[in-house]
């Protein structure tokens, strides 16, 4: 089952609820217990948009199967030790005693708890006890973000193994796709259109249904470009703006250069956060801002900065330091500004007064982009919003285009012929070798030497908004969109943003000379013409969805079925100019 219940959604709870204790369940959660209770599945896979309430949901059908004796004990797998301890307290106020301290080497626990909460590589580690357990016991086996099976084979056959005589298992994710092609336990695969496997999940409440419920928040994507330069191995200097065509390892290059913290283009753009995030405070005064790093000297270093820019110290969270889970409950009851994390907080982990993010790190695939941003969109009150600062590559933004779609986990490509077998390790050689060479000799042969920060644009239900020209940090034109209200309801915050880009080019318009505004494309740069019509082009997809409700991520992809070409963020402007012309015929033939 797909999409949002018929029922009415009552608004996300004005003060956020504790997970397990809210008094009603959102119509989705309601509608995914009927649907439960009708079908009595010994599997199901729930998907469900990061901060929509899967733990509750999960808790709820937990709570049943033990009212009716249908289960005895509850095994909940978690992907982290800070994440036991929070189904644990969850699961306290609902009722269901779990202990979160077991492992497999204490063999039994206290009679007081009817539950245990392990991780996946403590399963992984001693699959037999949790076999033995699972089997001496009716048992539910809630599996949270269950993706995390198909980590590593020994944890996937680790998990197969110790909850195969399991008497119900309940699957959970936010993300139910992989960047490889190991088979996740538990989990029903049905052929795609093109004959690929690919995963069935038995209720999906996406992204774009939670964001019309006003579940969770609108996100603002606020993307930074800038000009980088670096030496390489061979001594070469190298200028390039970020965001431009350019080879895998030159744009992995770039990308690291702006995130080197001597460099001007990080702390310009944490000091814009930090303005984003004191507009947001005055209508959410609680709000707090997370910097993703992507190593401990980095996250180390962020803070030096964030403490030159606030005054004040913000809360550091490495992954293998004691005292991490502490550190991030302390800050999610306080009221300071900024925390930075090295991944500690890419899942699972709610800090719900989390509005405004900076991606400071080189991992960029689509499974942790999606989870990371899931750390601010969960909704506290109406009308809040967030804004995550993005580094102007075009993976990244066509990651944050694709918010709305849905997504699957995708086992392989479908082989046609014997021949076709050998094409298929070919391209994952290539594969492999471009990873190889983006990644682990990037150390050896790159030196950053400087780098400068310019805003691009905002990125907002797949729409570009931004002004005409290069738009330099800490001006008007910037503050047009980092002042937008932290109060705004979806369609508030699209209509605000058009009237701010509208309202500029007019009065650039009327005061004439000085900064020329062209009166063509044509006249503009190569870089402002292809952000001009970037812009255009997701202006039109927007307007498609609002038509028709079809996914950005969507159009776009039929757009580049139809005209053919790359993404439309390294798309060219006869490909761009081509889409533009396409989409506006749909328009036209739908009307008609």
């Amino acid at each position: 089952m797909t999409g949002r219940p018929e029922a009415p959604l009552p608004p996300a709870w004005p003060d956020r609820a504790a997970w397990g204790t809210a008094p009603s369940l959102r119509a989705w959660q309601q509608a995914a217990v009927d649907l439960y209770r009708s079908r009595q599945p010994r599997d199901f896979l729930a998907v469900a948009t990061p901060g929509a309430g899967k733990t509750t949901f999960a808790l709820t059908v937990a709570a049943d199967l033990l009212g009716r004796r249908v289960v005895d004990r509850i095994t909940v797998v978690a992907p982290t030790e800070h994440l036991k301890t929070q189904w644990a307290e969850a699961a306290a106020r609902a009722g269901i005693p779990i202990d979160p301290t077991y492992s497999a080497g204490k063999g039994k626990t206290s009679d007081d708890y009817v539950g245990i909460a392990v991780t996946y590589a403590g399963v992984a580690v001693n699959p037999l006890a949790m076999r033995i357990r699972t089997e001496r016991f009716k048992t539910l086996v809630i599996l949270d973000e269950i993706h995390h099976a198909g980590d590593a084979l020994s944890w996937g056959e680790g998990v197969r193994e110790a909850f195969d005589p399991a008497t119900r298992r309940l699957a959970l994710t936010g993300t139910p796709f992989r960047s490889d092609i190991n088979p996740i336990p538990f989990v029903s695969y049905a052929p795609g259109e093109d004959g690929v496997p690919v995963s069935a999940a038995d209720y999906t409440y996406g992204y774009a249904h939670a964001l019309a419920d006003h579940v969770v928040r609108p996100v603002l994507f606020m993307a930074y470009s800038g000009e980088m330069q670096w030496r390489t191995r061979a001594g070469d200097e190298v200028v390039a703006r970020l965001g431009e065509p350019l080879a895998k390892d030159m744009h992995a290059q770039a990308l690291r250069t702006a995130l080197d913290p001597r460099g001007s283009w990080i702390p310009a753009v944490l000091e814009a956060a930090d303005k984003r995030l004191s507009e947001v405070r005055r209508h959410v005064p609680d709000a707090g801002g997370l910097v993703i790093a992507g190593d401990q000297d980095s996250a180390r270093a962020y803070a030096a900065l964030l403490r030159k820019i606030t005054g004040e110290a913000p809360t550091v969270v490495l992954s293998d330091e004691k005292g991490s889970s502490k550190k991030i409950e302390k800050f999610t009851a306080s009221d300071d500004r900024w925390m930075v994390a090295v991944r500690m907080v890419s899942e699972g982990v709610d800090v719900p007064r989390l509005a405004v993010g900076v991606w400071a790190t080189t991992v960029s695939t689509p499974l942790f982009f999606a989870q990371a941003v899931g750390r601010f969109v969960r909704a506290r009150s109406r009308g809040e919003t967030a804004s995550v600062f993005l580094p102007s590559v075009p993976h990244l933004l066509e990651f944050a285009s694709d918010m709305e779609a849905q997504r699957d986990h995708v086992l392989g490509r479908r082989v046609r012929d014997e021949d076709d077998i050998f094409a298929a390790e070919d391209e994952l050689l290539a594969q492999a070798q471009q990873g190889e060479s983006a990644s682990d000799e990037l150390e050896m042969s790159w030196e950053a030497l400087g780098s400068t920060a310019s805003f691009d644009h905002v990125l907002y239900e797949g729409a570009q908004f931004g002004h005409s020209g290069e738009v330099h940090v800490g001006s008007e034109e910037e503050m047009d969109f980092l002042g937008i209200p932290g109060l705004l309801e979806p369609d508030q915050v699209r209509e605000l943003l058009h009237s701010r880009q509208s309202e500029r080019a007019r009065k650039q318009r009327s005061d004439g000379g000085g900064d020329r505004v062209v009166d063509s494309v044509e006249q503009l740069s190569t870089h402002q013409q292809l952000g001009v019509l970037r812009r255009e082009l997701n202006g039109l997809v927007a307007a498609w969805h609002h038509r028709t409700g079809q996914a950005h991520g969507v159009t776009h992809n039929a757009l580049r079925k139809e005209c053919g070409g790359p993404p439309a963020a390294v798309a060219s402007a006869e490909q761009l100019h081509e889409r533009i012309n396409r989409i506006r015929e749909w328009a036209v033939r739908q009307s008609g």
